[in-house]
């Protein structure tokens, strides 16, 4: 079964040949690549080159695209700190004043930088892999994340508390899902199957917040990328057990989710709702962790979350870019020879 497949099977539901890997690894890509991280994620093709490389390395079933999580910031008009071995971070805010807002508009994804570059290198990857591969293109943080960046975590945080505020900050996080929706419908017609957007979790914001603030261009985005055909993820990190519900409530065909969300509630609250894709340490055990300590958390993990289909594993969250690739090879042989579905649904175990 080829990888796009099995992945497609998950996301509506049915049963695959055996659990599909998703690797979230462009710091790893960039690593293994060679040269400076911010030569390559501003390049569309160094982006592709260096996905690729991972992916005939490993050969994940997920090819999950992005050059950081300030895409969108960046193309609306923040300053961007790139570095040579790690991750871009905004440097600097975009709004000082409230009414600074009223001057954004949302760019335009073929003709602004970096976010073009982002199409690119999802056209490239589609062509390479002959439509073989699962491709997320992501569409970068989601509405509250990308409000954040633009006006300033702390400063967005204490307005979200503000009644007087209310108003200016739901008009604000629309404006954010709007950008997010474009981007998301970019990404399809780029070649991308899916798109993703990371979404406030309970380490920000309350389950309220989160009903208020959030759901509703998370909503917004999941419906574009269902309109489009495509599949929609949404990303949180940390432990969102108790924000499980609202995060379905967005209608995502796939949550990504830390292995810090308990898998059994997980497992329960989610099966036949949506897939969930993840609960593997990007960190602890991947980065720090050995080939055999990547093997006990994964085959813990296919036993709690892979009976029955809606399971695709791997890292929670990005793979820090020194991850050894001996602690990849040793994900991807778990999930092939204990992943492995038999007719009942259950796993088989090792073949």
């Amino acid at each position: 079964m080829e990888s796009i497949e099995r992945v497609t099977k998950v996301l509506r539901g049915e049963l695959p040949d055996r659990v599909p890997v998703g690797l979230h690894c462009y710091l790893l890509a960039c690593r293994m690549h060679g040269g400076r991280f911010d030569e390559i994620l501003r390049s569309g093709e160094l982006q592709a080159e260096a996905q690729l490389n991972a992916w005939r390395t490993f050969g994940h079933d997920v090819i999950m695209l992005e050059n950081g999580v300030c895409a969108e910031a960046e193309a609306l008009g923040c300053a961007i700190r790139y570095t040579a071995d790690g991750p871009p971070h905004v440097a600097e805010p975009l709004i000082k004043e409230l009414d600074d807002f009223e001057n954004l508009r949302v760019p335009d994804p073929e003709r602004t930088f970096p976010l073009n570059e982002l199409l690119k290198a999802t056209r490239i990857v589609k062509q390479e892999t002959g439509g073989k591969v699962f491709i997320n293109g992501r569409s970068d943080q989601g509405p509250i994340a990308l409000a954040l960046a633009l006006t300033g975590p702390e400063r967005f945080l204490t307005m979200l508390m503000e009644p007087e505020r209310r108003d200016w900050c739901l008009r604000f996080v629309d404006f954010c899902s709007r950008v997010n929706v474009v981007l998301g419908e970019a990404q399809r017609l780029a070649g991308a199957d899916s798109s993703t957007i990371g979404l406030a979790g309970t380490s920000l914001i309350s389950p309220a917040l989160f009903d208020a603030f959030e759901l509703p261009g998370a909503r917004a985005f999941c419906a574009a990328l269902r309109r489009t055909g495509g599949f929609a993820f949404v990303h949180a990190c940390g432990d969102e057990t108790l924000l499980l519900e609202n995060l379905l409530a967005t209608g995502a065909d796939c949550l990504e989710l830390d292995p810090q969300t308990d898998a059994e509630t997980c497992k329960h609250v989610v099966q036949g709702r949506a897939s969930v894709l993840g609960m593997i340490d990007p960190a602890q055990v991947m980065r720090f962790g050995t080939p055999e300590t990547v093997r006990r958390q994964a085959s813990r993990i296919l036993a709690l979350m892979g009976s029955g289909g809606g399971f695709i594993i791997g890292p929670g969250c990005a793979l820090p870019p020194d991850t050894p690739v001996e602690n990849v090879q040793a994900l991807m042989e778990c999930a092939r020879r204990e992943g492995v579905y038999g007719a009942d649904g259950r796993l088989r175990g090792k073949a």
